[in-house]
């Protein structure tokens, strides 16, 4: 397969080369529940027809990051520039099957037995995209049916959603009876406030038990440019907390390295250091321990 992008497919900036490490200290097992690997193109080559072109990002780059930040564990999420392939984050997960897992993008009449291999090779959900920039909204009945066939193996499925998608999708989304996690905060713009359309029906969501959120991507809502700031996406915080206020006990973060199609790149120690200020340390350990073992399966870290 080629590794040569269409002409189409613009360029996204990589992640900081040298980002800070943070002032926060994670608890023991915190785990980054959305991250990516790119590449390298050489032996993973990327999709023809894909939205974007990265720059590779390896997870050696990756787990030199986590030494910094103080991650012990990672959910990857296949993106789009991969396509169906998976063979990325397989490797990653495999280099640590203890500390891995995976969310990956599979055909919505994906076999069963391979839906059985990814299992064994630590995909734990599949992931679709309904923003509209990354590829053409899947088929919700498709879905539906593919999200009844994933509960017994203990998957969820992963939804990518803008503000307007969540308005648009609202009747889908409560018909889901399975597990499902709605991609950065629902993408829900700071400047609509709280109390926009859009942050209400995703709390009625949220509501009922099968749905989880995901406090990622904070510069992708936020009103301002801010890295460099004393305390950059400040803005982001109270709707971390009413999200955290939503559903306790289904809220995981996700750093969202390295970070594509972005305003501006963040410093990832910053994004720790965010995390900070919505809530204590039991909300934390909620956040990065105890409610990512609950999603994606990982052993129970022992109580001190």
């Amino acid at each position: 397969m080629s590794t040569s992008a269409p002409a189409a497919a613009p360029k996204v900036c990589p992640p900081l080369e040298n980002p800070r490490k943070p002032r926060l200290r994670l608890p023991a097992g915190a785990c980054d529940s959305h991250v990516h690997v790119y590449g390298p193109a050489a032996r993973f080559p990327y999709a023809p027809g894909r939205p974007y072109t990265p720059d590779d990002a390896p997870v050696e780059r990756l787990l030199a990051l986590y030494e910094l930040l103080g991650i012990s564990r990672a959910v990857y999420v296949q993106p789009t520039v991969h396509g169906f392939d998976n063979a990325a984050i397989l490797d990653a997960i495999a280099r640590d099957p203890s500390c891995g897992r995976g969310v990956a993008l599979v055909r919505t009449d994906v076999s069963d037995m391979e839906l059985r291999s990814l299992h064994r090779q630590g995909v734990r959900g599949v992931r679709f995209h309904f923003v509209k920039h990354l590829n053409d909204t899947p088929d919700t009945d498709a879905v539906l049916r593919l999200a009844e066939r994933l509960a017994p193996l203990g998957w969820h499925v992963q939804l990518h959603l803008g503000a307007q998608d969540l308005l648009e999708y609202q009747g889908f989304l409560r018909r889901l009876q399975s597990p499902f996690a709605i991609d950065h905060m629902g993408r829900t713009p700071v400047t609509g406030g709280l109390r926009q359309e859009a942050c209400l029906v995703l709390l009625e969501i949220l509501a009922e038990e099968q749905a989880w959120i995901k406090l990622s991507g904070p510069e992708r809502i936020s009103a301002v440019q801010s890295r460099g700031m004393e305390f950059p996406y400040d803005d982001v915080v109270p709707f971390a907390r009413q999200l955290i206020a939503a559903a306790p006990d289904r809220c995981v973060w996700g750093t969202d390295w390295p970070h594509p199609n972005v305003r501006e790149v963040p410093d990832d120690g910053d994004l720790v250091d965010l995390l900070g200020h919505y809530g204590d340390e039991a909300v934390l350990h909620r956040l990065l321990v105890d409610n990512p073992t609950r999603l994606y399966g990982f052993a129970a870290i022992p109580s001190n």
